[in-house]
């Protein structure tokens, strides 16, 4: 695998990430459901998996850049995990926080995802080809059109969370079940 056939990967890796990411804003503002407190961890797990595939793209493929990848996904995937545990055996009359989407909780989805990008990680680290030196990836490069896309997708993502984890919030700590934004 070449560096550059690799940042292209790391290019169509980041708008995937992106997409769940838009789905749970889709479901916060068009169902009305706020994020709790773990689901606002899980939004920031995959936005570092994002932060990592972005630095891939801008500052050419190193491991390092993967490294915080696999941190976030882990992360993450431990996050969901207790959320799962937390739902696996409701109280009666409780179905797990939040609807559900074709049949699973976000916070399900939540843990496929995190669970596949440590396979694909994985994946990826047998190719050595991939790695620059040190030298070469000094510098930064032109980054491409989709890339550019790319970029200002996540970064617009992760201002829109800033934001709506403020309104949520405020200064305080989250509610355990949110039902509005504190702060409007």
């Amino acid at each position: 695998m070449t560096p550059t056939f690799a940042r292209k990967l790391n290019v169509i890796f980041l708008i995937m990430i992106c997409i769940p990411l838009i789905g749970a804003y889709t479901i916060q503002f068009g169902r009305g459901e706020f994020p709790c407190p773990l689901c606002l961890l899980q939004r920031l797990a995959m936005l570092g998996i994002a932060c990592g595939a972005m630095m891939n793209v801008r500052y050419g493929i190193r491991a390092s850049h993967y490294g915080m990848c696999m941190i976030s996904a882990v992360l993450g995937a431990c996050i969901s995990t207790r959320q799962i545990l937390l739902h696996i055996v409701p109280e009666p009359g409780n179905t797990g926080y939040g609807s559900a989407v074709m049949g699973m909780h976000l916070y399900t989805w939540a843990l496929l995802i995190f669970i596949a990008t440590i396979l694909i990680l994985g994946v990826v680290f047998l190719f050595d080809s991939q790695f620059e030196s040190k030298e070469a990836t000094s510098k930064t490069r032109s980054v491409p059109a989709l890339g550019a896309v790319a970029f200002w997708l996540a970064f617009g993502i992760t201002v829109a969370n800033v934001c709506t984890t403020f309104l949520e919030c405020g200064f305080k700590q989250c509610p355990e079940n949110p039902t509005s934004y504190l702060m409007l």
